[in-house]
């Protein structure tokens, strides 16, 4: 046949059946937009999209868990733009989707469900399980509280770290862990530097206005925020990636990934900075030291000593650079006598005093704009939290915030032994290190902010636990492929 009379697929779109179903198309996106608003026709419009993508994750799960990163960093703070969607109901239902798509593939293939049969899993369902008693806490004044609140405290870590274990597993998905990471920590970087040095968009200011200002503008000073839900949740996701990417860059040995890492590691250590998020800074520092132990080497230990010496003398007992705002604030962290932290320090007083005959605390959703928008009036919500530890101590009780501790300490003391005992290849070492002390920072600066189990940071250090759990599984991976490599060099 004449290669210029053959029929190609793009052919099909002169028949006329196929342009009049384009016309029709046309019209009743037209009709919707006039009727019931732009929204609604490019819901329309999208249909296709999300049918194609929703597929995509069927044949493909892996896609669900990128995609649920993307959102992780992006689901809050699209609210400032697009307000009339639950954005941060669509991090669910990416997560149950992709489980979906696990239940409905593994019909075609095996799926290693036994992956996650492990103890991380097991305190990940204990921790769950914990929140669903709390649907029968009398002190519990709603349902619907309950459900918005339970999301960060423990859903996500039950249904994020199995998902880990079992498709996203291998060395390569670690990789691309770290590089999603660092690509959505560049541009929170990059937008905080438009944001400090160019100013806020026209909706960031609208936000401000309608009451964002009232933590985010001090002294005539913009506390930045970037793309994320607000200061305080940028500085320590920031000061997280800081930490994390610059042991990152330490153990690389390919030039082009430990420039990514360092650059990663010192735009986020900037960024912490211009947050204005005074405990954000224990998370570098923490991070430091926890590094320093788990390395066991006299030469990181006293590089490491000489540079937190050096930052506190510097923060606590000179004047150097007062000038700056962003120095000036982060200066504050280390005043005893700073009259927020004695604030904080009379809340807690008051909270005693209440939860001494509440063990089992107020109920899930009783604190902060959650307790306000359920629980009006009531004396959880009218007083401010403050730390992700009183949040816990306050809804969950003092059972709930031991048991939380408990968790955590024993994921923490569990991948140290892994990382001083256990671990043999120096790059996997490296890693697990990177992620368990960016963990402990993170964890220590909770106690000064409500960071630990919302977006992007909750889902990055669940992501985290379960790569740091399967850090021997990559050892001896790894260590069987060099020595492989080895034996067919000499052959």
């Amino acid at each position: 046949m004449n290669v210029f009379e053959q029929k190609n697929g793009a052919d099909n779109l002169r028949k006329p059946e196929i342009i009049g179903l384009f016309l029709l198309c046309t019209v009743l996106v037209a009709f919707v937009i006039a009727k019931w608003g732009i929204m609604s026709g490019l819901s329309i419009m999208l249909t296709p999209v999300l049918i194609f993508f929703i597929s995509m994750i069927f044949l493909k799960p892996q896609v669900g868990i990128i995609t649920l990163y993307t959102l992780n960093f992006f689901a809050l703070g699209i609210y400032r733009y697009i307000g009339t969607i639950p954005w941060g109901l669509t991090v669910d239902f990416i997560l149950v989707l992709t489980y979906l798509g696990l239940f409905f593939k593994s019909f075609s293939r095996p799926i290693p469900w036994s992956n996650a049969k492990n103890d991380l899993t097991l305190v990940a369902v204990i921790w769950y399980g914990y929140s669903i008693l709390q649907l029968v806490n009398p002190e519990a004044g709603s349902r619907a509280a309950w459900f918005f609140a339970m999301r960060g405290v423990s859903f996500y870590m039950l249904l994020t770290i199995p998902l880990i274990f079992i498709i996203f597993n291998r060395p390569k998905d670690l990789r691309l862990y770290f590089l999603i990471w660092g690509i959505f920590s560049l541009l929170g970087s990059l937008k905080g530097l438009q944001q400090k040095f160019i100013g806020v968009d026209y909706f960031e200011q609208l936000w401000l206005d309608n009451g964002g200002a009232a933590q985010h503008m001090l002294f005539g000073k913009l506390r930045i925020f970037s793309f994320y839900s607000d200061a305080g949740q940028f500085g320590a996701a920031q000061g997280q990636a800081g930490v994390v990417f610059a042991i990152l860059g330490l153990g690389e040995k390919q030039l082009k990934r430990r420039l990514f890492y360092f650059t990663v590691s010192i735009l986020g250590l900037y960024g912490m900075m211009i947050s204005g998020t005074r405990g954000a800074i224990a998370v570098p520092v923490m991070g430091i030291i926890l590094y320093i132990i788990l390395r066991k080497e006299k030469k990181a230990m006293l590089i490491g000593a000489a540079v937190l010496i050096a930052f506190f003398v510097f923060f606590k007992y000179t004047y150097i650079g007062q000038g700056n705002d962003t120095i000036r604030r982060m200066r504050t962290a280390f005043d005893p006598n700073d009259p927020s932290l004695q604030t904080r320090l009379e809340n807690q007083r008051r909270l005693k005093v209440y939860m001494a005959t509440r063990p089992f605390g107020g109920g899930l959703g009783a604190t902060g704009g959650t307790g306000q928008k359920y629980n009006p009036g009531s004396f959880l919500a009218s007083v401010p939290f403050d730390s992700w530890y009183v949040l816990i101590w306050m809804e969950l009780g003092i059972i709930g915030l031991i048991l939380h501790l408990s968790i955590l300490f024993y994921i923490l003391g569990k991948t140290s032994y892994i990382v001083m005992f256990r671990l043999k290849n120096e790059s996997v070492k490296t890693t697990t290190i990177a992620l368990s002390s960016g963990m402990f920072g993170i964890m220590v600066a909770s106690y000064g902010n409500a960071v630990l189990g919302q977006m992007p940071t909750g889902v990055i250090l669940y992501s985290g636990m379960a790569f740091m759990f399967l850090a021997p599984k990559h050892d001896e991976e790894t260590t069987k492929a060099i020595e492989s490599a080895k034996i067919n060099q000499i052959q």
